[in-house]
């Protein structure tokens, strides 16, 4: 398998980081990161459930579909650190992990459409495929770090409320759609990892293009070449002969 065609695991590595990054989406935005469920023993009220999200909070009590409470204001005085940390981890993620899709684009559509002889005027303009794969498989791996420890975090940060407080409070989907994006991203990663290193018997470095120069662009060689390699400097002094 060499760098110079587009195969099934350029493509499917770009897939896997666009549905990755869409559940990044999905866990930013939800509002179920963390529940707290009041119980009630009045048996003419109903239990109470609050949906805790990184960017607002819904109140709704037992069988009802609607909030009774939406705080939309909830991100700007959000008293958990853990999901403050994650107001940050998670927009940051997703940014980088889009910069390495437009990485992966870039790469594989100058694979895709890239012309058999190259301009020799754009020649230090000329896209490496290689480059970019792996510098898009470093910023998939960059991502997948960022957004999982934090969503980690707060499976354990769980167990310390419960304890300050009390055993009321459970972490909700949100934190399995969030370390599920973060694995895609990490097989992003080792899907572009793996088809770099299937291109390793390439001579240039990662970071040169990767066409092959035509005859047309090679060095022109004078008559003389085979002596010039002899010496740095050879001044040829033409020698007139007289006939008789």
């Amino acid at each position: 398998m060499g760098c110079r065609d587009v195969h099934a695991a350029t493509v499917l590595s770009f897939l896997c980081g666009i549905a990755s990054v869409a559940g990044l989406f999905a866990g930013t935005l939800l509002p179920n990161w963390r529940k707290l469920r009041l119980i009630t023993f009045n048996r003419n009220e109903k239990n109470l459930t609050v949906y805790t999200g990184l960017w607002v909070k819904c109140a709704r009590y037992d069988g009802s579909s609607d909030c009774l409470v939406y705080d939309t204001t909830w991100y700007s005085s959000v008293d958990q650190l853990d999901l403050r940390v994650l107001q940050f981890a998670l927009p940051l993620s997703i940014v980088i992990a889009m910069g390495a899709l437009l990485l992966s684009l870039i790469g594989m559509c100058n694979t895709a459409f890239r012309s058999s002889v190259p301009n020799i005027k754009l020649a230090k303009c000329l896209v490496n495929s290689a480059g970019c794969h792996l510098v898009a498989g470093l910023l998939f791996f960059l991502a997948g770090t960022v957004s999982l420890s934090p969503s980690i975090w707060v499976i354990f940060y769980n167990t310390h409320l419960n304890k300050k407080f009390e055993p009321v409070f459970t972490f909700d989907y949100a934190v399995y759609v969030t370390i599920a994006s973060a694995a895609g991203l990490f097989m992003t990663s080792l899907l572009l990892f793996i088809w770099y290193c299937a291109c390793k018997s390439l001579p240039s470095p990662f970071w040169q293009p990767l066409y092959s120069h035509p005859p047309s662009m090679h060095t022109y060689s004078q008559p003389y070449s085979a002596r010039s390699r002899l010496s740095a400097i050879e001044i040829d002094i033409p020698v007139v002969s007289h006939s008789n």
